[in-house]
């Protein structure tokens, strides 16, 4: 992944091996791998699960923060839905958080329930 942001509580963090992972070339997701259009400045990529309790808070969190930030935009995924898509970016937990710069590069990533302080704060990377 990309300059691995390791994720303790939901909180966006940047992990301690973010050296080693920041050689390795962030992934990239456009249009056609989200089912949806990027934001002008940054995307909040949410993978949900239909019984996941958290993802329904991630979600409205998400949202908020979406609405208060000019040019960004909010998009979840199904995983169940999207295996190929989940495998690739190796979500392995409901809800995982990307944090898409406007070129659609993963530059921030969560497990968990985020507080909306952390997302602001992530956003810093991406615009």
């Amino acid at each position: 992944m990309s300059a691995a942001v390791a994720a303790e509580g939901g909180a966006l963090v940047r992990g301690q091996d973010d050296d080693r992972r920041a050689a390795a070339a962030a992934p990239r997701l456009g249009a056609a791998d989200l089912g949806a259009q990027l934001g002008a400045r940054a995307t909040l990529v949410q993978f949900s699960s239909a019984f996941c309790a958290p993802c329904r808070a991630t979600r409205r969190v998400l949202g908020e923060v979406a609405g208060l930030v000019p040019g960004v935009a909010h998009v979840e995924i199904d995983a169940e839905g999207h295996l190929e898509l989940v495998r690739a970016l190796d979500v392995l937990k409901t809800p995982t958080v990307l944090v898409l710069d406007a070129d659609g590069r993963v530059v921030r990533r969560a497990v968990g329930q985020p507080r909306r302080a952390d997302v602001i704060a992530a956003l810093g990377a991406a615009v």
